[in-house]
């Protein structure tokens, strides 16, 4: 994220009388402006680059790159590289920040801002986009899926942690089940082991009918298999979701969080397996990886504005240089999705 100078904190607990004036400045400097309004709108909970923000705009990348230049230096925006990519999105506001609490206000108003009928339709247009290119990638590669795993990391390498982090949640043989993205079924055969009640979730033909043959295999039945996206769920809940390695083949992973606070139980747990945020840009061509990992902090900002919390983190190292977080969240009592 862009440093913005008046945000520094001063070690010796003095700043200059200027700096909180700099900083209240820049930052109604940035807010003054409709357009940049709808940018902060539409990077709620979604990040986008600067071309596809051009074109749900309709505006010219030179006359848009200098507003995303003031709402940078505002601090109003962070960004993230994704091969040759950049990425903007919202910043995350700490408490530590300048006018924390007048940055939540205003953003909780600039989130009541309807967005228009053309823009919701390019959003839904680049999201299938990225979605088509993901779907594409397994149909060519079904049948070596998880040789291409393994050139980031093999299930066995972490199965045995994200086993026992499940054990510890305490649930019962009978209790509902969804993974989300099975692949070629093996985890989802484990779970077969424990839970008796299971649903897999797939976007793409081929993987879920490796998943069925996979189950099929280690003799479990009563597995169900549903071809979709967790949007297109809308008659059932879980105890348990989980998306192991699989969130960052996702077009839009706040949505689907989104989707996942809707599809639990009112006792209901998430369970993200995945990468940390990385730099190894060749996961997209050779695994067909959407987005380069992510911040525990991304994902703690996606739950929450879907009505979940934060109930559990671990972190596992690898000697590749990835490393892997399991987060759980759990819905909110009296919880209200935005």
């Amino acid at each position: 994220m862009s440093t913005n100078p008046a945000s520094i904190l001063y070690e010796s607990g003095s700043r200059p009388a200027a700096e909180p004036l700099l900083a209240l400045t820049s930052l109604h400097k940035a807010l003054a402006d409709s357009l940049r309004l709808q940018v902060l709108r539409l990077l709620k909970s979604e990040s986008f680059s600067v071309l596809e923000l051009c074109r749900i705009l309709d505006i010219r990348q030179s006359a848009l790159s200098h507003h995303l230049k003031i709402l940078l230096q505002a601090g109003l925006l962070s960004t993230r590289r994704e091969g040759a990519c950049v990425f903007y999105r919202r910043a995350l506001v700490h408490d530590h920040i300048d006018f924390a609490e007048n940055r939540r206000s205003i953003l909780a108003s600039v989130d009541l801002l309807p967005l228009s009928t053309s823009q919701n339709r390019k959003i839904r247009q680049i999201q299938q986009e990225r979605g088509l290119s993901s779907l594409r990638f397994f149909r060519r590669n079904a049948d070596k899926f998880r040789e291409q795993q393994g050139l980031i990391v093999a299930h066995d390498q972490y199965s045995t942690s994200l086993h026992d982090v499940i054990a510890g949640l305490n649930l019962e043989r009978q209790a509902r089940i969804l993974e989300v993205g099975p692949g070629e079924g093996q985890f989802l055969a484990e779970l077969g082991k424990q839970f008796q009640r299971l649903t897999a979730l797939d976007n793409s033909p081929d993987m879920l009918e490796k998943a069925r043959t996979t189950v099929a295999a280690a003799g479990h039945e009563g597995v169900e298999f549903l071809l979709g996206e967790t949007r297109s769920i809308t008659d059932r809940q879980f105890d348990l979701i989980v998306f192991e390695m699989v969130l960052h083949h996702i077009p839009s992973p706040a949505m689907t969080i989104k989707d996942c606070a809707r599809l639990l139980a009112p006792s209901g747990k998430l369970l993200i397996c995945d990468l940390t945020r990385h730099d190894q840009d060749w996961v997209r061509e050779s695994c067909g990886d959407l987005w380069l990992g992510f911040d525990a902090d991304d994902l703690y900002d996606w739950a929450r504005q879907a009505g979940l919390e934060d109930q559990q983190s671990s972190f596992l190292g690898l000697r590749n240089g990835f490393q892997i977080q399991m987060q759980i969240f759990s819905k909110k009592r009296d919880a209200r999705v935005r």
